[in-house]
C-alpha cells in the first residue's frame, strides 16, 4: 500500500508555442532522435532553429508526432504515408471546425 501512495506521475502541460528540444521530444514520444530527425526530414514536423542541436518543437509537432508514431506502428505506414495522413487529418479537424460554425449561424 505504501508503494502505491508513493508513486508520482510527473506531465507537462504544453501550448503551441512550447519549445521541445529534440531530446524532449525524443522522450516525450518514446522514440529515437533519429526517428524525429526523419519526420523532420519528410516535413512531418517543422521545428524552430537551424540544425538539430538547436531544434525547437511546438506542441502541435508533439501531437503530429505522437499520432505519426502511432500511425506507422499500428498500421506499417512509411514516412510518407504519415505526412500525407497527418494533412489529411488537420484538413478534417479545419472542415469539421467550419462546420460547427455553420451550423451554429444557421
Amino acid at each position: 500500500m505504501q508503494n502505491e501512495l508513493s508513486s508520482v506521475l510527473m506531465g507537462m502541460n504544453l501550448d503551441e508555442e512550447a519549445g521541445l528540444t529534440l531530446s524532449e521530444i525524443s522522450c516525450a514520444c518514446a522514440a529515437s532522435d533519429e526517428w524525429i530527425i526523419e519526420l523532420v526530414d519528410e516535413s512531418v514536423l517543422v521545428p524552430v532553429g537551424n540544425d538539430p542541436s538547436d531544434w525547437h518543437f511546438s506542441g502541435a509537432n508533439l501531437r503530429r508526432a505522437r499520432i505519426g508514431l502511432r500511425l506507422q506502428r499500428e498500421l506499417d505506414i512509411n514516412l510518407a504515408g504519415v505526412a500525407l495522413a497527418l494533412d489529411l487529418l488537420e484538413e478534417i479537424e479545419i472542415l469539421r471546425a467550419r462546420l460547427r460554425v455553420l451550423s451554429r449561424d444557421a
